[in-house]
Formats: structure tokens, sequence, C-alpha cells
């Protein structure tokens, strides 16, 4: 029996499971993933959007949304910056006030008040998801 579940938890891995690159709010509730192929998902598995190892980002339809940059800056389809994710894990607005923080499975505010949780993903990845979406 044992071993017929860690071949279950295998073939889950490797079909591209969604297991462990969620995203949640601050309560937990999933509100979407993000798999290591960079395809976005909702909380119902839908797929709404891609991250391109590039750091090109785009909607459902492969039109281009966005972009995160290797320096962190976020710019939208017309490359005008709308924010930057820091190495230290800031996350600022096109003004460079800080808007909330990424670091370690959590994302907060700016006030440091958790608002979201994720595992399994990218900190930038995860940052865009919840301030840039």
């Amino acid at each position: 029996m044992r071993a017929r579940l860690i071949l279950i938890l295998l073939l889950l891995s490797v079909s591209g499971s969604v297991f462990g690159q969620r995203i949640s709010d601050g309560n937990y509730s999933t509100i979407g993933y993000i798999k290591s192929d960079g395809t976005v998902q909702s909380a119902s598995y839908t797929t709404i959007g891609h991250i391109n190892l590039d750091g090109k980002v785009q909607n459902a339809n492969y039109s281009t949304i966005g972009y995160i940059k290797s320096d962190g800056t976020v710019q939208n389809a017309n490359y005008s910056t709308v924010g930057y994710i820091k190495d230290d894990g800031r996350v600022q607005d096109a003004s460079y006030r800080t808007i909330g923080h990424v670091k370690d499975g959590r994302i907060q505010n700016a006030n440091y008040r958790t608002i979201a949780h994720y595992s399994g993903v990218k900190d930038r990845w995860a940052a865009f998801f919840v301030f840039f979406w």
C-alpha cells in the first residue's frame, strides 16, 4: 500500500501537478497556481496566462500583457514601468512607493500584514500575480 502511494505521488509530480505551486490569500484559500513551466491558473485550474522564463507575461490567448525584467522592473505591454520587485523582497509601484513585500512564502502589504501565501513559486512570479496581474 505504501509503495502504491509513493508511485501515485511520483506520477502526479511528473505529470505537471500543481502540488506545492499554489498561491493563497491571507486565510489560505487558494486564489491560483503558477506551475513550474510558467502556466498561470485560477483557483479552478482554468489557464489564465503564462509567465515565460524570459519574463514575458501573457494572457490565456498568448497576448503579451507585461514583462518582469531580470532587474525586477515590471512593465506593461507597452513597456511602461508599472512597478518594481526588488531583490530584498520589496514591491514598489512606478513611483517607488512600497506597496508590499514578498519573501519566504508570504506576501505582505506595505504595512506588513500578510495578504497571501505561496509555495513552490518563484518570489517574483508570486509578487506579480498578487500585485500586478
